[in-house]
């Protein structure tokens, strides 16, 4: 059975630091699984934290533009063909670890075969995994137009801050139609010193459950690149212990 967590929210709130993060929390407590970290972010930074840069993604197979590093077989079906375009596309990042980066998703409106194939390659490939990590633009809706699968946990990343709380909100609200029955709740990160008081009104004034508290940690400032952080670490850890994955049922 596949566990798939998706970490959304608005740019510049800590996502792809704390997907790291979570990555390598879950391979510590479960190194015999398999992992597939899916970059839906449009900045596609996600590869650039391990040191590569990875330009292959999905919108280049559905617009043709993709390159394939051998030739294409023959005789395939138009299914068969995206599913093994998609193999070509996946990026090894470490033992039993692999980037896939999707870049542009499809409108939802689009009626187009390709996209129905994509989605059907996509639920394929999720389920060969036992973790699938989403690290998503702003929220549930955009990665629901790459491919239609379940959700077991959505975390939404906010910061310490009246305005994030309410953007949080927006995002909670867009994304509970495609959590289906999964929990969704929120990672506050980048606080110093306590959750202040207005946070905690703004929270509860929205309904907004706190699945996670992070500190923040200024040598990310210094090395963001890497979006490394002991603190983050540590505190990711404790959130992983608070969530129902079902893979701890």
């Amino acid at each position: 059975m596949t566990t798939t967590i998706a970490i959304t929210g608005k740019s510049g709130n800590g996502k792809t630091t704390i997907t790291k993060s979570l990555l390598y929390n879950l391979r510590l407590k479960y190194p015999e699984k398999t992992f597939l970290v899916v970059d839906n972010d449009l900045t596609t930074e996600f590869g650039f934290t391990f040191g590569h840069s990875v330009r292959q993604t999905v919108y280049g197979i559905r617009s043709g533009k993709h390159e394939y590093k051998t030739g294409i077989p023959s005789k395939m079906t138009r299914q068969e063909y995206v599913e093994w375009a998609m193999e070509d596309i996946i990026f090894p990042l470490e033992d039993n670890t692999d980037l896939l980066v999707t870049w542009l998703s499809p409108s939802k409106d689009c009626r187009c075969p390709i996209t129905f194939e994509i989605n059907n390659a996509l639920i394929k490939l999720y389920e060969r995994y036992d973790f699938v990590l989403f690290d998503c633009e702003y929220d549930l809706k955009y990665l629901n137009q790459l491919a239609d699968y379940p959700i077991d946990t959505t975390l939404v990343i906010a910061n310490p801050t009246e305005e994030s709380v309410a953007i949080t909100s927006r995002i909670v609200e867009a994304s509970e139609k495609y959590a289906a029955e999964g929990q969704i709740g929120v990672v506050l990160n980048k606080v110093k010193n306590g959750i202040p008081e207005n946070i905690s009104v703004k929270l509860n004034e929205n309904n907004l459950k706190i699945l996670g508290v992070i500190p923040y940690d200024s040598t990310l400032e210094l090395n963001g690149i890497q979006k490394t952080s002991k603190i983050v670490n540590k505190s990711i850890n404790d959130t992983i212990l608070r969530l129902n994955l079902p893979i701890m049922e």
